[in-house]
Order: C-alpha cells, then structure tokens, then sequence
C-alpha cells in the first residue's frame, strides 16, 4: 500500500515548483495563458499574501463564485498558503441558495465574476446586501451577513463597495515573504482548507469541512489510479466548484506535476478544439460532457489522437458511451471514479488496464489506503460477495464533519469512523463494486445531486402550494429529470408554468421541475406513508405516452 503524503497544500504547489520550475502548470489555451509551475506558485504566493493584507486569519472563510477562470485555480491554492478555507460555490446558484450559503458558512470574503452569461452575480450580491453599494471597499456591515466584510469582482469594470483582483495582487506587495512562510510554516495537514455545499436531505444544504491530507492524498491516488504523471496534459472542462473539478482536476495534476489545462465554461466545440491544440493526454467529464462532445458535427475534423486516460463520473456511463471514447476518441486508459463530497471525494475507481465490462458495470476498487465494506442497510453487519448492501467507507480521505452541524455529522459517520453513503452496491470477490440503488432520496440529473427535500421546502412557500413531492425520472440525455407532484390548497387553481416561473432566479436552472403534475392524492402505505416509487411509475408511463 503506498504511504500517505503528509504536507499541505500550499507547500505541495512550492514542492512542484522546486522540482518542475520551468514545466507547464497551466494553461488556457484561449486566452493564451501559460505559466510555468514556478510562475504558477509566485501568482499563488502573490494573491495569498493580499488576502492577508485584507485581515483574512487562517481558518476564516473566503467564498469563490466563478467558472473556471485563471483566479478561481489561484485562489484554491493562494487560500491553501495562507490558511483560508475556500468555500466552493456551485455557479448556478440564485439568490436563495447563496444566501443560506454565505450565512451558514459565515464566510468573511467572496471572490465572484459579475456575469455569467445572461446572470448578473454582481446585481445578486447587491440584492442580497444592498450596504455593499455604499460602503467603503473592506468596510461592509451588513444586518443579513454580519460576517461579511470583503467582495473581489472579477474583470475590468468596477463596482461600488468591491474591490477588484488587481487591488488584491497589489495589496499583497506590502506582506512580505516571510510573513507568508510563517503562516505556511503555522499551517498542519490535518486542518480544514476547503468547505463544499452538499445538499442535504432535509432540504438545506450541509457544508462539508475537508482537510489538506483529505484531498491532497485523495488527488494523488487519483492521479496514480489514472497513471497520471508530470509528462501528462489534463483537459478539465468540469466545474472548479465541484469536487470532480477541484480535486480529479486540479490536486490531482499538481500533485504529479501534471499540466493542467482547464476550459472556462463547457463547451463540446472548445473541448475538443483543446484537446487537439493543446495535446492533451486526459480528459475529465461526466457522460452528458463525453455524450455531447462525440455528437458534435464537427467531431471528426479534430485530431485527439494524443488522448489516453481521463475521468468520467457524476453519474451511470453508458456502455456505448464508453466504448466510443475508448474507439472514437482515444481514449483508452479511460477511467470510472466513484464517491461522494463527504469523501473527498473518491473512494473507488477502476483502473487503467480494467477491461470494458468492468469499467462500465462497476465504478471500481478502492483507491490505497481507503477501506469499503457492504453492510445491511441500518445495522453494521457486514454481508457475503454479491449480497446489496449500504457501501460504507473509512480511511484518510472521510471528511472531518460538516460545518455546524455536529448531529448531521454523527448520523453520517459512525464511532467507528465508516462513512455511510447511502448508496446500494454489491461488491465482488475483487473489490469490485457495483452501485445497485440509493438509500437516501436523491437525484442525479447530468452529474449534480438534488435532493427532493430542497425543492419540495422551496415550493412550499407558494402561496397556492398545499403539498409537494418531487421525484425524480428516466431522462436519456440527464439521466435524470425533476418532476413534481402538487396538491393546491382549496379553492386555488395554478399552471405548470406559473410555478416554474416562481422558481427563476430564485433556485438553480437545473433543479426547477421539468414535470409539474396537479394531483388531489398522493398513494399511501396502511400507516400513511408516502409511496414515492408509485408516483415515479405513474410518471415513467405519462411521460411515454
């Protein structure tokens, strides 16, 4: 079993930069951005030290609300120098969402992009906190977010009460460089540097607090289980904010000295335009983003002859979608990753010389160093090969425990350190494991987790809403699709489309129900139970029909 790496982020990035000064780290290929890993960390080095200036202590919360621009990667390992705990913030979040995230997670600063296609992030933050528009840059007191005193926008035009990357750079000018060794220096591998919003199931979000050892050792056996090394180019259209992101991406490149070569927003076209200019060697995407990108008319005119290995996860692969990135795209080191955020979040993966039928009827063996047991569902009671059971899971790469939420914290991992997932699986005499089912009441649609609980909680503060039950169904481009079923209060009539349109910037594109269906009933066991899995059926055979 190989050993744990014992170091934290930020001395991890001066390692590779001691080792590899002139080797590529990063590269946009459309903006033509290329540093070298020694030019990567002096960056690094540069926004830590004015994150510092603005009075950020190690163990503070900085939030990052962007794409995968050339600062959200900055600030993940600038924060991983200095001690901040980068709290990730999916990009399609509205103001409700963001919100309850700032405020649960008290973060002090947030480094947003002002738009992202036709969404104004700048004019959400103002709704949120309208004081910002009149308060000094740094100087924020705010009655909804007392915690927050710092917002960095991003790009050329500035904003009232904000300030700008470039000011951030500049204040760290005056920190000087062994003031940031020292706080380096303070920093232990064991302490929390990254906190993720995963949906809970009862209906809020939960911060989950990962370590430096969490997902600096994860990205390393992840880069080992994909044979990825400093020789190798990662193409990483998935978001930063997701684990898959910022841990499959880009801990596991710079824990090789990998070149990591990210695309801001996804798009088939700019993927394999990328692939093909900048040779690279991996790819990371989920099967809708491996789907998408072999459907693209112009597929056969790109070269992607360089492609070997990647990712793909977030959800079930197909067996034909996995063959064609093996035979049309390259790609034939290509592998499966299975976990969760709680878990830093892989636990499984097959490996680079699996044949097909493992790589697409199971996610995989546990990475070194991580155990995996199946138990009876409630009890720990371990069952026989090929018996379903809970998939449990222990070992370095288990979260410390969500933020605030020590209850949550307990009902997820046992005394004896075992991570329940809720996920179903069966494991063979191999370790191999197949993901049967799900415990818990989720839904994956194109590789994001929603939890019914959320939208049903959200929905219900329509003042025509009685009660909810969403589900989720069959969709051959999602995997999944949101439906909701809705009892109206008496005397009130509403359309699908009424509540659609109450849920638009308030909560993520992808969680508003693609299927409202108005019911009086809802089928129930003897004892009055809800039976969601009636209401999934009746809504598999209307939606055939």
């Amino acid at each position: 079993m190989s050993s744990l790496l014992n170091i934290t982020i930020g001395k991890l990035v001066e390692e590779k930069a001691a080792l590899h000064p002139e080797h590529p780290a990063v590269v946009y290929s459309d903006r033509n951005l290329r540093w070298t890993y020694r030019e990567f960390d002096d960056i690094c080095r540069r926004a830590a030290k004015g994150f510092m200036k603005l009075g950020i202590d190690k163990g503070e919360q900085l939030a990052a609300w962007s794409t995968n621009t050339p600062e959200w990667l900055v600030t993940q390992f600038a924060t991983g120098k200095m001690g901040a705990v980068l709290v990730t913030v999916n990009t399609n979040y509205r103001t409700a969402e963001l919100e309850y995230l700032l405020k649960q997670s008290d973060t002090t600063t947030i480094v947003l992009m002002d738009t992202l296609k036709d969404t104004s992030y700048i004019d959400m933050i103002y709704e949120i906190v309208p004081e910002l528009k009149i308060s000094e840059p740094g100087r924020l007191k705010s009655s909804l977010l007392p915690f927050l005193k710092n917002v960095i926008v991003l790009g050329e035009k500035r904003y009232p009460g904000t300030f700008s990357w470039e000011d951030i750079i500049k204040l760290g000018e005056t920190i000087s460089d062994s003031e940031l060794n020292r706080r380096m220096d303070s920093l232990e591998p064991d302490d929390v540097i990254n906190m993720q919003y995963t949906s809970g199931t009862t209906g809020f979000p939960k911060g989950v607090m990962l370590t430096h050892n969490n997902i600096v050792n994860n990205g390393f056996n992840i880069a080992g289980c994909m044979k990825l090394t400093v020789a190798d180019r990662l193409c990483i259209p998935v978001p930063f904010f997701h684990c898959f992101g910022c841990v499959l991406g880009t801990m596991a490149s710079v824990s090789v000295g990998a070149t990591m070569v990210p695309v801001q927003e996804f798009s088939p076209k700019r993927v394999l335009q990328t692939v093909q200019d900048e040779k690279c060697t991996g790819l990371h995407g989920v099967p809708t983003m491996f789907i998408a990108e072999l459907n693209d008319p112009d597929f056969d005119k790109f070269d992607l002859s360089t492609l070997r290995t990647g990712i793909m996860a977030g959800s079930n692969c197909p067996i034909e979608v996995m063959k064609a990135v093996i035979e049309k795209m390259g790609a034939t080191e290509i592998t499966i990753a299975y976990g969760q955020t709680e878990s830093s979040p892989v636990i499984m993966q097959t490996r680079t010389n699996d044949p097909i039928e493992l790589r697409v009827e199971t996610v995989g063996k546990a990475l070194p160093n991580v155990e995996v047991k199946i138990v009876e569902p409630g009890t720990d009671r371990e069952v026989g090969y090929g018996v379903q059971g809970e998939l449990c899971t222990r070992g370095y790469h288990v979260m410390k425990g969500y933020y605030k939420n020590i209850t949550a914290t307990n009902e997820a991992i046992d005394a004896e350190g075992w991570l329940h997932t809720g996920d179903l699986a069966v494991m063979d005499e191999n370790g191999y494991c197949k993901i049967t089912g799900r415990l818990k009441d989720m839904i994956i649609r194109g590789g994001e987790n929603i939890y019914p609980r959320e939208i049903e909680e959200f929905l219900y503060s329509h003042p025509k809403v009685l009660d909810i039950q969403v589900i989720g169904i069959p969709d051959e481009v999602y995997g999944e699709e949101v439906m909701a079923w809705i009892i109206l209060k008496e005397g009130e009539t509403a359309t699908a489309e009424e509540l659609k349109e109450f849920c638009l910037g308030r909560i993520s594109k992808h969680k508003i129900p693609r299927y409202i269906k108005f019911t009086d009933a809802y089928p129930m066991t003897a004892s009055g139970k809800i039976q969601k899995f009636r209401l999934r059926e009746k809504a598999i055979e209307m939606v055939k029909n």
